[in-house]
């Protein structure tokens, strides 16, 4: 089964966070109306993706900082995708630094839309 719309929609999530070209203000609600699991993956994936010594990591983890403190639901979701059984499933079994971009989205996606 496909599953195009929905990775196109994590995808977008994630660009929102990691490339900067988006307002992460305008774009908050789409956080908000997100399953609770994937925005922990997709914060997870982020923060091992660029660690401190990254040179792009403090605007990637500036925004997801601007996103929790603009929106507490985003902040408490976050927090409570973590106990998910998807997301205990996916770190028994992969690393977030394992998987690039579109393998991730597509790991995840069919998990949490199977």
């Amino acid at each position: 089964m496909s599953f195009a719309a929905e990775e196109r929609h994590a995808a977008h999530l994630l660009a929102i966070l990691e490339d900067g070209r988006h307002s992460v203000a305008d774009n908050r609600h789409l956080y908000e109306d997100a399953d609770p699991a994937l925005v922990h993956f997709l914060f997870s994936w982020l923060r091992a993706r660029y660690p401190a010594q990254h040179s792009a990591s403090e605007g990637v983890l500036g925004r997801i900082v601007e996103l929790c403190g603009a929106s507490a639901k985003v902040s408490r979701m976050a927090k409570a995708g973590q106990d998910d059984p998807l997301v205990e499933w996916f770190e028994e079994n992969y690393s977030y630094k394992e998987l690039d971009r579109d393998a991730f989205i597509s790991v995840i996606v069919a998990k949490l839309e199977g």
